[in-house]
């Protein structure tokens, strides 16, 4: 690290960097609509001020996948006021822009074209936000390269290997390579690090001469096993990482001990979600290089909405009130109403002499009524700060601290470490295996295997092979049925002995082979009616599609990615909670789903939305399945009255393509019952 009076001379690049501006977001509400045109409005006149050489943008230009008209016509704007004119670029472009720029049909910088007249180049990646999408894998950045006002680079084509040739720059005696990578979802990058699939380029010649800085834009913080990318990933030649996507604006360059570079982190430009990581002041970077030395000056943003958050326990203030005290609410509420006072007051005393900051702050009050205490009305409440504050529907909100997993009731040992297993990331047949090797006698499996329904509950779930569990019951159920035939058995207690006989002495080719049997039999019937989709693995294209990590913030339904406000706060951000409010009828037997989401409704926690769904799916599958086990009660009960089955049995048998039939019986009745529910019903 430099000072800057030491480095501004002809051989010194100077860069704007910024990240996370977030174009459009809340462009429809009526307090803070056009906050992120001001603040993109003054990023740029922050460069053209201060005479960059080119602007680095860490991805995320745009809140929304498909932005709006009004919202692409404002950036094309600012962009053209700003970065066209005659000033001359004075760096040189010395890599092969072919390979840089590939993306594109005009596959070289816009400042080199003859057509326009670039005098400040923008050169960004894309977010997980604004990332490429649909079969020609486009996004809205390609609309602004497309139109030569911005240069898009760090686009990967490749899910298998990750190859990023630098943009390498000369300016004097200094030369500058930048890499740069887009969004990609997070567990597929960490995979490849580990494969070592990712591959940086460097120059073969004088490699010592080079600064090397490296744009990147995925979760920096842990926030699962594989969801995140480490630091100890990056290639230690690199000399500073500006690292996107990551919200709370820690700007100031980080030594990274272990591959002694450096680490950036801009944070977003505006605020888009009201969490502690997003009350830190925001800044735009002044990058200065000058041969292999470097100094960023920290730029405050002048037109960013104040946001002032603040963390209340009731608990803690037992001086003024407790949870018998009379008329406790309203005491309450005269307290957070004052809090909030004192912080509207600080943020007006902040505001003094910045005419550019807005003039309604964003107000966030974290009330826990743990112990005891009861909520008051925030609509009510609310409407007394309407006219002070920007996001009066927001102001309060209420949290209580959660129980731990032991304490929570009615869910025995072997349940709670079932739930906490599926929360850790295991996959399904390893959930199911575990479960039933740990689960009670009165619930273990009596003719089905676990590794086949895991198996087959893997395939339904990704690869939509509907047929899947079905045809595995059906598949299983029919060899018991013949097997029992073979024997002869006359008596219950001799069919229970057959069946948990031959089940120990299965071995595990026997079961694959059985496995991969229903699993083909299940494929010819898709096949039967049309349906080839199921011939697709989209492991990876889903996860493209539910990527991440800002991770709660995508706009409503033009994707699916859920994120209506996803933004991202402090690093270390919390899950919200989601809550089952769909009804079963309670089934026999004690079954995960129940366990997961029984009558009392229990709200289950620290679970993201992506494996919520999944989870809720594999348990529904679950309830139906534990149903079909009566299946084995009825076999158990069905009237053997002779030494072996009758014939009309063995003919119905014959007959049936699919199913079981047995004698003519009570029984019967119930047997196509639960057939029937098996068939329809679940899927």
């Amino acid at each position: 690290m430099s000072s800057e009076s030491t480095l501004d001379d002809e051989d010194t690049f100077k860069i704007l960097i910024a990240t996370d501006i977030h174009l459009g977001f809340l462009e429809k509400d009526a307090i803070r609509g056009s906050d992120t045109f001001n603040t993109l409005d003054e990023i740029m006149k922050c460069a053209k001020t201060n005479q960059v050489d080119f602007i680095l943008l860490g991805g995320d230009l745009f809140h929304d996948n498909k932005p709006s008209r009004r919202c692409l016509h404002s950036c094309i704007t600012m962009l053209r006021k700003y970065c066209m004119g005659d000033t001359p670029v004075t760096f040189n472009l010395l890599s092969d822009q072919t390979v840089n720029f590939n993306t594109t049909q005009f596959p070289w910088v816009n400042y080199q074209d003859e057509n326009l007249n670039i005098s400040i180049p923008v050169f960004s990646i894309h977010g997980n936000h604004d990332d490429p999408t649909g079969a020609e894998g486009l996004c809205a950045i390609d609309l602004l390269s497309a139109s030569g006002l911005v240069n898009h680079f760090g686009h990967s084509h490749s899910v298998e290997r990750i190859e990023m040739s630098p943009i390498l720059m000369q300016k004097g005696n200094t030369k500058l390579a930048l890499y740069g990578l887009g969004s990609i979802p997070d567990e597929r990058l960490h995979r490849m690090f580990v494969n070592n699939q990712v591959t940086m380029l460097r120059p073969k010649e004088d490699q010592d001469e080079w600064f090397n800085l490296f744009a990147i834009h995925q979760n920096r913080s842990k926030h699962g096993p594989t969801n995140y990318i480490p630091e100890q990933f990056l290639d230690d030649f690199i000399d500073l990482v500006v690292w996107g996507h990551e919200h709370e604006c820690l700007i100031t360059p980080t030594r990274n001990e272990q591959q002694l570079f450096y680490v950036t982190q801009p944070g977003s430009s505006v605020a888009t979600s009201l969490s502690p990581g997003e009350a830190a002041k925001k800044h735009v970077g002044l990058l200065r290089v000058k041969g292999r030395r470097m100094n960023l000056e920290k730029i405050p943003l002048k037109t960013v909405r104040q946001f002032f958050i603040e963390d209340v326990v009731l608990e803690d203030h037992q001086d003024l009130f407790t949870p018998d005290t009379p008329q406790v609410t309203k005491k309450v509420e005269n307290f957070c109403y004052a809090k909030v006072t004192e912080m509207i007051e600080k943020a007006e005393r902040e505001r003094l002499g910045c005419p550019l900051t807005p003039e309604k702050p964003l107000i966030r009050l974290r009330v826990d009524y743990s112990g005891g205490f009861d909520t008051f009305n925030t609509a009510r409440f609310s409407q007394k700060f309407v006219e002070r504050v920007a996001n009066p529907k927001d102001l309060i909100h209420f949290v209580r601290r959660r129980e731990k997993k032991e304490d929570i009731k009615g869910l025995t040992g072997t349940e709670s470490t079932a739930i906490t297993t599926a929360v850790e990331g295991l996959r399904v047949e390893d959930l199911v295996k575990k479960y039933f090797e740990a689960a009670e006698k009165t619930v273990q499996l009596s003719l089905l295997t676990e590794n086949g329904m895991g198996k087959a509950i893997q395939e339904y779930v990704d690869k939509d092979e509907k047929d899947a569990i079905e045809e595995l019951i059906t598949y299983q159920l029919e060899k018991t049925q013949r097997h029992l035939q073979a024997r002869a058995v006359t008596t219950e207690k001799d069919i229970d002995t057959e069946v948990s006989g031959r089940d120990s002495k299965k071995d595990t080719t026997e079961e694959e082979n059985e496995i991969k049997e229903a699993m083909s039999r299940a494929k010819a019937h898709r096949l039967e009616r049309g349906d080839d989709s199921g011939d697709v693995d989209i492991s990876d294209d889903l996860a493209d599609v539910a990527m991440d990590s800002d991770e709660a913030l995508l706009p409503p339904p033009t994707r699916g990615r859920g994120r209506g406000g996803r933004g991202r706060g402090s690093r270390g951000r919390g899950r919200g909670e989601y809550t089952c409010k769909e009804t079963y009828p309670t089934p026999s037997k004690v079954c995960l789903f129940h366990l997961h989401c029984g009558s009392e409704k229990r709200v289950v926690t620290n679970i993201c939305p992506c494996l919520y769904i999944y989870f809720v799916t594999v348990m529904y599958i679950f309830d139906t399945y534990f149903r079909c086990l009566r299946l084995s009660l009825v076999l158990n009960r069905a009237a053997l009255p002779s030494s072996s089955f009758t014939k009309s049995s063995s003919q119905s048998q014959s007959k049936s393509s699919r199913g079981i039939a047995f004698d003519d019986s009570d029984d019967s009745d119930e047997v196509k019952r639960s057939q029937k529910m098996i068939k329809h019903k679940s899927f």
